[in-house]
Formats: structure tokens, C-alpha cells, sequence
């Protein structure tokens, strides 16, 4: 049991799903979906994807995260996600009891941000409160001409800002009222439901998703980031949290993820090797690296097991036993 936890005061220390994974000055493990090894596929085969959920939400990790892929795009080498984001999660929501559902990314610039608030709020309801909001403003090209956007591409920072404040208000508001160039009018005639399971869903910006700085740590919950060499970390990660304390004049504690392409070596004791956006190591080597992220203010790491040259269970078992304890997950308090 870990006995960090969030500062009671904090906006989400009585939120399922953002207790769950994040406390200052800590770090857990956690998932991007599917749950599977495809290292020479585009895609997975899903067949146990269930199973493989349910074993990472019993064995104790911290989170799974959804992408949000649309398409399959052989030029981008990685058909992603398989399932609908919401779809999925909404599925698991009823096969999981604690693990947190969370979008790695919902490309909120393709869906319109009123269809995103009753989806996100849906599955937040159906999970308890277990939802985490990962959004971003999409990055592979061929998207945007198929949903009829190819004049907002190049437009979708802004496109971006103004459906995130949609969905804030339409989410977070009784009878929302507000007009929006691209998405339409609320009058205040019509009201939003269901609302999230706690009143706010905590929403973390990707990358940068062509925003300055500045107004991600004014508006966003957290900070999910791509996967960069250590070296990089603390540089990365002091600049965000001065940020935050910059722009809001408050050390208020608003946490920093990582996503990677993941391999668990055979080998406990093989060094860290690198591969696309991840790293290939043994799970001696891999308590090290993760500590010293952690002493560098990460507060989560979001495995993809697509590289992994082992069967997902097997490398889920071997971290449950030999890592997950060094990197607990936090007690949610209404859970």
C-alpha cells in the first residue's frame, strides 16, 4: 500500500481515478491500450485484451490509457488504438473495479465538444469516477481532410482552445450559455447530462498540442508528455512546474506523465537499450530508471507494450511482481 496521496485540499483528492495515479513526488505504472505485443504488426490481434485489463486492474497498476485513432494509416506505421476510445472504456468500465480509464489522446478538434462531454461524462459516471481526460489536437494529416476540417489543420491550436472551453462549459455548467465560432450557440435553454461523476473531469494536455505554455498550465489539470531521453527530464519537468507557478501564482500540484514504447528484457540485468520513443531493459535496470524519473518529478509512466518482443501477460506478471512494488498505486478515497 502506498501511503502518499494527494494534499486534502487539492481539486482532485477526492477523485477516483486522479488519487489513483498521481501524488506529489511519487510515480506509477500504468498501460496505453491494448494491452498487447505486436512488434511486427500494425495492429493487435485484441484477442485477450480483456483478460490482460482485468489482470493489470487486479494485479494493482495505476492506469490504461486510450488512444484516440480513427483511421489506419499505413504511412504513420501504427494503426493505434483499435477500438473507439469512449466505446472502450465505457466497456471497461464494467470489467474493472479500480484501475483509472483514461484517453491517451482524445482528439477533442475532430469531435465536436458537446458529443465529448456526454461521452467523457458517461463513462466517468459508469466508472465511478474513475476517468482522466488526456486531449490533444491531432497530428496525422490524412484525419482532418476526411472529417471535411483540411482548411483548420493548420488552424487546429485554435480549433483546440476553443472546443476545450466548449466542453468545460457544456460539462461544468447547469444550462451552459455561450456562443462559439466553430462549434455553435448554447442559449442556456438546454441542459448537458449526465455531469462527471465528481463535477470535473481532470483534463491533461499532450505534448503541446500547439499551444504555448503558458496556457497549458493556466488550463490544463496535468501534463502528458511523449517520451524523451533522462537527460531531458528535470529540464522538462522544472519548466513546467515554474510555469505553473508563474501563471497562476500558486504551487498548486498539477502532474507531469510520460508515455514510452516498452520491452522488458528476458535478461533482469540488461541495460537500458533504446528503440522507437522507448527504451528495450531488464527490470533491475528498469527500478533504477524509473527512481530516478521519479526523483525528477514524473509522477506516472504509461508503458505501450507494441514493441515487446514477450506475450504481454508474461511481461504484466514479472512487472506486477518485481516493480509495481517499488511504484505502488495511491488509495483513492471514495473507492
Amino acid at each position: 500500500m502506498n501511503a502518499a496521496s494527494l494534499p486534502l485540499d487539492h481539486p482532485f483528492a477526492h477523485h477516483n481515478g486522479f488519487s489513483r495515479v498521481f501524488a506529489p513526488d511519487t510515480l506509477t505504472l500504468g498501460f496505453i491500450l491494448p494491452v498487447a505485443s505486436y512488434p511486427n504488426e500494425p495492429g493487435p490481434s485484441l484477442e485477450h485484451h480483456a483478460e490482460l485489463t482485468q489482470l493489470a486492474d487486479q494485479l494493482g497498476f495505476a492506469a490504461l490509457w486510450a488512444r484516440d485513432v480513427p483511421f489506419y494509416d499505413p504511412g504513420f506505421g501504427d494503426m493505434g488504438q483499435v477500438f473507439e476510445a469512449f466505446t472502450y472504456l465505457g466497456f471497461l468500465a464494467g470489467t474493472t473495479k479500480r484501475i483509472t480509464l483514461a484517453t491517451g489522446s482524445a482528439v477533442i478538434t475532430l469531435r465536436h465538444p458537446l458529443h465529448l462531454a456526454k461521452m467523457a461524462a458517461s463513462v466517468d459516471q459508469l466508472s465511478s469516477g474513475r476517468l482522466i481526460l488526456g486531449i490533444a489536437s491531432g497530428d496525422r494529416p490524412v484525419e482532418y481532410p476526411a472529417f471535411g476540417l483540411e482548411d483548420e489543420y493548420e488552424q487546429r491550436g485554435d480549433r483546440f482552445r476553443e472546443a476545450f472551453e466548449m466542453f468545460r462549459l457544456a460539462s461544468e455548467t447547469s444550462f451552459p450559455n455561450g456562443d462559439f465560432d466553430r462549434f455553435g450557440d448554447l442559449q442556456g435553454l438546454a441542459d448537458l447530462v449526465p455531469k462527471p461523476f465528481s463535477g470535473r473531469i481532470p483534463a491533461f494536455v499532450t505534448g503541446r498540442s500547439r499551444q504555448a505554455m503558458d496556457w497549458i498550465a493556466a488550463n490544463a489539470d496535468g501534463w502528458f508528455y511523449y517520451f524523451i531521453g533522462v537527460e531531458h527530464v528535470a529540464a522538462i519537468t522544472t519548466l513546467w512546474r515554474e510555469t505553473i507557478k508563474r501563471v497562476t501564482g500558486e504551487d498548486t500540484f498539477k502532474p507531469f506523465a510520460q508515455g514510452m514504447f516498452f520491452d522488458l528484457a528476458e535478461d533482469p540485468d540488461q541495460a537500458p537499450m533504446p528503440i522507437h520513443a522507448g527504451l528495450r531493459i531488464g527490470r533491475r535496470y528498469l527500478v533504477d530508471y524509473l527512481e530516478h524519473m521519479q526523483r525528477r518529478g514524473v509522477n506516472h509512466a504509461a508503458l505501450n507494450l507494441k514493441s515487446s518482443r514477450r506475450p504481454a501477460k508474461e511481461v504484466v506478471q514479472e512487472l506486477a511482481e518485481y516493480v509495481l512494488p517499488h511504484f505502488p498505486s495511491h488509495e483513492p478515497l471514495g473507492l
